[in-house]
């Protein structure tokens, strides 16, 4: 019972460091790939034009043509505020976007019926439009359903001539104001939609996520002489955003992998106190072994083989623990749990290392005694 109760802080250990770096990992692998859903390899412009200062729509294409073997793709993107209604249904958080014939591409997103929005309807300024997952089934039960349908943006009739495939995994599911719940109509409807003369935003990829320095010093040296002041443009790599949080994440994880390891070494002082008690209480033993021929290196190993036993026991049963336990978090609560190979042997080692380190003090104790004063203590 008391090898038991000892071994408990080391089993304690080494199932929190797997839980928590395991949960950790899990957060990271799922931010990463929401990141990536995103576009690692986007650049976001955003600017603040002013009545004197300020980058049109034609500029900025002029910009991404001169430099288009850096880029890949690009759309403007102009946010429009207001509500849908198609009959009497009437949806206030789905978002209305106005994007160029790029912009399925520039996003990786497929469509599952008609056609995406032409350069032609931008010309022109159609009003027409391209639906989410979400509104083709809500609306109208199904994607092909939807095609040739009539709904209403801010009052404004537009006629839907294409569908957008689920976003969401199949496990997820399909909600209001979700990922799934967005119209995208031209960027030249949308600018007189919401009544806005300029365009703000910009979306571009680029052809290598290597280049993003040398594309945002491309974004400055067009930019600045135009606005005269940095605070009026804003450059934003995605690719860099993903980095910076990656970073956050293993330190996170680092800290969070420390904090569970304090609990082993407190575990360890707790196998050199009972080794200790068991060198105190078996005294007589010593003597008795020691003056029918048994050497000192003899008495060492015994009484390190069984604090290493005891750890190394002890760790065992704490990767049993903290594997099931992972398991049974990511089963019943859904939260992304990834075991981390590197946790379980780092902690196992650990144990190894605390059995040896803590357990050759009362090892040596034990092998230094006088078998004749060994023989003869009660």
């Amino acid at each position: 019972m008391r090898s038991f109760l000892t071994m408990l802080g080391i089993i304690i250990g080494v199932a929190a460091v797997i839980i928590l770096v395991g949960l950790v990992n899990g957060q990271m692998s799922y931010m990463t790939e929401s990141f990536s859903g995103m576009g690692t390899n986007q650049i976001t412009v955003n600017l603040v034009n002013l009545s004197t200062r300020s980058v049109s729509a034609d500029q900025m294409y002029e910009f991404y043509e001169d430099n288009e073997r850096y880029f890949g793709q690009m759309s403007p993107s102009v946010s429009v505020n207001g509500t849908v209604k198609s009959g009497n249904e009437s949806l206030t958080s789905t978002s209305i976007t106005g994007v160029s014939e790029e912009y399925l591409d520039l996003k990786s997103q497929e469509l599952q019926a008609g056609r995406f929005i032409q350069y032609s309807d931008i010309l022109s300024r159609q009003k027409v439009c391209v639906i989410g997952y979400y509104l083709a089934n809500e609306l109208y039960g199904g994607a092909s359903k939807a095609l040739g349908q009539t709904l209403k943006v801010n009052g404004q009739a537009y006629e839907i001539v294409g569908c957008v495939e689920r976003q969401t995994s199949e496990s997820d599911n399909v909600d209001e104001g979700g990922s799934d719940d967005f119209i995208y109509i031209p960027y030249t409807a949308a600018m007189k939609l919401s009544r806005n003369g300029t365009i703000n935003n910009y979306i571009f990829t680029t052809k290598d996520t290597g280049n993003t320095e040398t594309v945002k010093a491309l974004f400055d040296a067009f930019l600045f002489p135009i606005f005269k002041n940095e605070d009026l443009y804003t450059v934003t790599a995605m690719s860099e955003l993903l980095d910076s949080l990656n970073s956050m994440i293993a330190m996170m994880s680092m800290v969070l992998g420390g904090i569970a390891g304090i609990s082993l070494l407190v575990a360890g002082v707790g196998v050199m106190n009972i080794m200790l008690v068991s060198v105190t209480e078996r005294t007589r033993e010593i003597g008795l072994r020691m003056s029918v021929g048994a050497r000192g290196v003899d008495i060492l190993s015994q009484f390190l083989i069984e604090a290493i036993m005891i750890s190394i026991t002890g760790g065992i049963i704490g990767v049993i623990i903290g594997c099931g336990a992972s398991w049974i978090v990511k089963s019943v609560a859904h939260w992304p749990i990834y075991i981390q190979p590197w946790s379980v042997f780092l902690s196992f080692a650990v144990c190894t290392v605390t059995g040896v380190f803590f357990g050759w003090y009362p090892a040596k104790k034990a092998a230094d005694l006088d078998p004749i004063e060994a023989i003869r203590y009660e």
